[in-house]
């Protein structure tokens, strides 16, 4: 157990996880390993060690500093087609409802197919977008063109790099001081 940690602050101390070309394996949710992972990983000789905590773990042979960012040595590659998930959808459409613009928090989105089910639409990447519940409420299982209400922009299967640069805008509530140089966010650079 790290010193001075007591056991129920075990949770913490998480390891920034970089690929082999020091950049995240993913932006969201933020690639991040348990401090118990990453050093297992240090001592199988998986990942190398780019900056560390101010903690030590002790085992009976050996004392190490707790990694706080860590790079893999063998590079892995993106997955070239993401998954087709509802969290997918909200990510593709940057959390906003593609019909009336507004952004809101994912418990308060839905997906909504375009062409509703009830007349042939499919569950695909090509027919399902983000919507807030009023305005998937009144679009009902009508086409857009009944209702006058079309979407921002024409649904598709987005990459995976394209899921990644949009994850770039929501970045995580707590971000190590030790991560900042290897995380790049849409945020003003400081002067």
């Amino acid at each position: 157990m790290p010193d001075g940690m007591s056991s129920g602050g075990q949770s913490g101390f998480p390891a920034l996880v970089l690929n082999a070309d020091f950049r995240p394996l993913s932006y969201f949710p933020l690639s991040l390993w348990s401090w118990q992972d990453a050093v297992k990983a240090v001592y199988l000789d998986r990942v190398s060690v780019l900056s560390e905590y101010d903690i030590t773990v002790h085992s009976p042979r050996h004392a190490i500093r707790l990694p706080s960012v860590i790079a893999l040595k063998e590079y892995i590659p993106a997955a070239r087609r993401p998954a087709f998930t509802r969290f997918n959808v909200f990510l593709r459409d940057s959390f906003t409802c593609v019909y009336c613009g507004a952004e809101h928090p994912t418990h308060e989105l839905t997906f909504d197919h375009v062409i509703p089910r009830s007349r042939g639409g499919r569950t695909s990447w090509e027919n399902v977008v983000t919507a807030c519940g009023p305005c998937n409420l009144r679009k009902g299982s009508r086409l857009p063109r009944e209702i006058r209400m079309f979407p921002r922009h024409v649904p598709r299967q987005p990459t995976s790099w394209e899921l990644q640069e949009n994850g770039r805008m929501f970045p995580p509530n707590y971000l190590h001081e030790s991560w900042r140089d290897y995380l790049y966010w849409d945020t003003e650079l400081e002067s």
